[in-house]
């Protein structure tokens, strides 16, 4: 996770955004000069106000928009795992940390996913991957979307890491854990469902919260 997290700030530098906008860096400027925007991150995060701080002068010194585009999260996750394709699951992943859903991470809504997934409870972390598995914010989870982020998992670790991986065990997959998840068989999971199934099933927590060891 640090690691990504360094090279995200640094890459930034590399590939800025195309069109920044202005107000963004204002409320930047203003988080970083101003004590009370500090406060309040410190208040909705795990973080302490030197954690943040030390977070945000590195986030700003390589990204002065204040911003990271798509681009620059899918070329990060590219130099990963150089031998998979880690454009899909980036994609998703990049929407996850997009709260606002306007095309851009902004400091605050990255320091405060990094709070969940670093720091979280054990259910803030299965919120957060059940927002994740979530593709069209429905409230649910279909066995299409759920194959969907599995598949684009399996693709992103590539051959060189499931080198006899057959096309459609990424569906076994899913359809297994569905199983398990879909309590009442209505062909789709709920957040509860999901939470407690993963927390009766410790293979199941580790499966699903896989993205947290290719962060």
């Amino acid at each position: 996770m640090g690691a990504v997290v360094g090279t995200l700030t640094m890459q930034t530098k590399q590939r800025q955004p195309s069109r920044d906008k202005v107000d963004d860096e204002l409320e930047m400027t203003m988080v970083c000069h101003r004590p009370e925007g500090l406060d309040q991150l410190e208040a909705q995060t795990n973080f302490t106000k030197q954690e943040l701080q030390v977070l945000y002068r590195g986030f700003k010194n390589e990204c002065p928009s204040g911003v990271v585009n798509e681009e620059t999260f899918k070329h990060i996750y590219a130099q990963f795992f150089p031998h998979g394709d880690a454009s899909t699951y980036a994609h998703y992943l990049f929407r996850a940390f997009d709260t606002t859903n306007n095309g851009s991470i902004k400091f605050e809504e990255f320091v405060m996913g990094l709070s969940t997934l670093l720091r979280g409870t054990v259910r803030e972390k299965l919120e957060w991957t059940f927002h994740l598995y979530d593709i069209n914010r429905d409230g649910f989870i279909s066995k299409e979307e759920m194959t969907e982020i599995v598949r684009a998992i399996y693709d992103m670790m590539g051959k060189y890491t499931y080198p006899a991986l057959k096309g459609d065990v990424p569906k076994q997959h899913v359809d297994a854990f569905f199983q398990k998840m879909d309590k009442n068989k209505d062909g789709v999971v709920t957040l509860e469902e999901f939470i407690l199934a993963c927390q009766e099933d410790e293979m199941m927590m580790r499966s699903m919260q896989l993205f947290e060891n290719v962060m």
